[in-house]
């Protein structure tokens, strides 16, 4: 039963971006070749999805409705914030944190660049939205590619993190995988050289730094933040980023509203690669809900990242924050 729901999920999947290729081939007027760079997919199977949506009549069905509106919001998002990469998943009317569409979305980026076997390292945080995603991902055999945590995974309480998803990825892609066997923040930067340097932890660190695509969550500095809610970091010291202007998070990187970072003394504490490792890297997030509105436009406007996943609502608030001009 279990096989069965997985192949119906992953064939929904699938028509869903035969939708969006066809959308962009019949309306929007792309090249296959567009499309693939578009979708993250390999040439050759912008052609398959194209000939799929003909063939099972989902183009009046599906690309004049939600999916159109989806890729206006995916163009609009990505011209204003200089965006290589966005996805917007279509709206399910999910109450509270949009985890089904998130993860579907998040799912299908994840496997079409496993597929497409340019990053032969990918960068993986943790948190709800990428946990989603990854649940979300059929079985698949990743090749080459290998993946490694991009931030420390251990809490304050020396338990591992409940949305850590390095292991459960390893484990649907039989693939090579690293975690930095470390919490999230030092207790110092002296602290974290000493860390860094003890015998197998360096060499992971130095494969975290040297990720050259990143994919992972925003989070916030609400009451309900994941690395509040995990013991990461603490009530006292919440309450100085909040004071610092905050409201951004990106692997222990924090980001005003306008973009600019800050807390910078707290994040050089952090064991995940720094600014300037992430600035080399394609970094892509993966973010929605109401709470997430303004960590999110932080990120845009901060420059690092390259790419994103968002849910339809989300993206419709977050250009809402963000008029032209």
């Amino acid at each position: 039963m279990k096989a069965e729901a997985a192949e119906v999920r992953n064939d929904t999947d699938e028509a869903s971006l035969s939708a969006r290729a066809a959308w962009l081939y019949f309306s929007g007027g792309m090249t296959q070749g567009q499309i693939a760079k578009r979708l993250g997919v390999a040439n050759t199977k912008a052609h398959r999805l194209i000939a799929r949506a003909t063939r099972d009549g989902l183009i009046r069905v599906f690309v004049e409705g939600e999916v159109a509106e989806c890729v206006r919001l995916e163009d609009d998002l990505a011209e204003r914030f200089g965006l290589d990469f966005c996805r917007v998943a279509p709206d399910l009317d999910e109450p509270g944190m949009p985890l089904i569409a998130l993860g579907l979305a998040g799912a299908t980026f994840l496997k079409n660049e496993i597929e497409r076997g340019e990053h032969r390292l990918i960068g993986i945080g943790h948190g709800r939205t990428l946990a989603a995603a990854v649940g979300r991902m059929p079985q698949l055999e990743a090749g080459e590619t290998q993946f490694v945590s991009v931030l420390g995974g251990f809490n304050r309480r020396f338990a591992t993190n409940p949305f850590d998803v390095i292991h459960r990825l390893a484990e649907k892609t039989r693939a090579e995988a690293y975690q930095i066997p470390l919490p999230l923040f030092a207790n110092s930067v002296e602290d974290k050289a000493v860390l860094i340097a003890q015998s197998g932890i360096g060499e992971v660190f130095d494969l975290a730094c040297s990720a050259t695509l990143v994919f992972a969550g925003i989070g916030s500095v609400s009451a309900d933040a994941s690395l509040l809610a995990n013991h990461m970091i603490g009530e006292e010291e919440m309450s100085l980023l909040r004071e610092s202007g905050a409201e951004g998070e990106l692997l222990g990187h924090y980001f005003r509203l306008s973009g600019e970072p800050t807390a910078e003394a707290f994040s050089a504490r952090a064991l995940s690669p720094g600014l300037e490792h992430l600035r080399r890297a394609s970094v892509v997030a993966l973010a929605g809900g109401a709470e997430k509105i303004r960590p999110t436009l932080s990120l845009l406007r901060s420059g690092v990242l390259n790419g994103l996943v968002i849910d339809e609502a989300t993206a419709r608030k977050v250009l809402g924050e963000a008029p032209e001009g």
